[in-house]
């Protein structure tokens, strides 16, 4: 009976321990690419996907790009005023950004480009 008692409480102890490993490693994972995507976007533009060296380099820099010409929050603005607009005011820049956004097509974001360079 103490025989069967302690392998039951062996065998818990073990299982417990497996499943705190798997969910230790899980969350480890994640804290993983989360830092993986925030040194991403401290070192290049989330615009134009150019590297911080590139602006360091030149006289307004990195920060100033990236919170004043490209600033992602602009981005997200517009196309939340495309989305409240009616459809019949836009311009012609204004449909061709509306017509990518519905297709889930990002060619109308300046990868690679930028007035800087």
């Amino acid at each position: 009976m103490l025989y069967d008692i302690s392998f039951f409480f062996f065998v818990i102890i073990i299982l417990l321990a497996i499943m705190q490993g798997l969910i230790i490693d899980a969350f480890g994972e994640l804290r993983d690419q989360q830092e993986s995507a925030t040194e991403k976007l401290e070192s290049s533009c989330f615009i134009c996907d150019i590297g911080k060296e590139t602006f360091d380099r030149l006289p307004r820099g990195f920060e100033i790009h990236t919170s004043k010409e490209h600033n992602f929050a602009n981005y997200l603005f517009f196309l939340q005023h495309l989305v409240n607009k009616d459809e019949t005011e836009y311009t012609g820049q204004e449909t061709y950004v509306r017509e990518k956004y519905d297709n889930r097509d990002w060619e109308f974001f300046p990868v690679g480009e930028c007035f800087v360079k």
